[in-house]
């Protein structure tokens, strides 16, 4: 028998991508986004949800596509870490899909970059492919230098995580 995985889809810059349902937490379209100083580009800044701090990251900027509209509201796919929770700005949410596991196969060679990184592999679907996003290796991407702590050295810190 064929294994069936269920996916969360969502579009970025018109191109179809999932993460495993047991990794969304939720799908919101919160409007105040705070930005944070010094962050790097994919950090959008943080959104209060239901009073807990999450960081909300541009997947657009991630996965190096252009920017949204400057009409256009980013949808905010909620998601697990290893250790917290993160907003996914995405530009629409699609439904979930079960796709048997014998029609997936690595990255295209034509993804390249950091954003081959950022994909575990794709789904051949009936005239698209569903590119599997691997959120781990997004969350790890993303790092910020801190201003230098007291002995003159500076920190990197991971977003998402408390510095150790």
């Amino acid at each position: 028998m064929v294994e069936r995985h269920q996916f969360s889809t969502f579009f970025v810059d018109g191109s179809l991508f999932g993460i495993e349902v047991k990794k969304v937490h939720e799908v919101t379209s919160i409007a105040e986004i705070t930005p944070v100083p010094l962050a790097p580009p994919m950090v959008r800044g943080l959104i209060n949800l239901r009073g807990r701090i999450v960081t909300a990251i541009d997947l657009r900027r991630c996965l190096q596509r252009g920017e949204r509209s400057s009409g256009s509201r980013p949808i905010h796919l909620i998601v697990y870490t290893d250790d917290a929770l993160a907003s996914f700005l995405v530009d629409q949410v699609d439904d979930v899909m079960e796709v048997d596991e014998d029609t997936f196969e690595s990255p295209p060679e034509t993804l390249e970059g950091c954003c081959r990184e950022l994909i575990r592999g794709t789904y051949k679907l009936n005239g698209r492919l569903l590119l599997v996003l691997d959120v781990e290796a997004v969350m790890s991407g993303i790092s910020v230098t801190a201003p230098e702590r007291s002995d003159g050295a500076c920190q990197d810190v991971q977003v998402g995580r408390s510095p150790s």
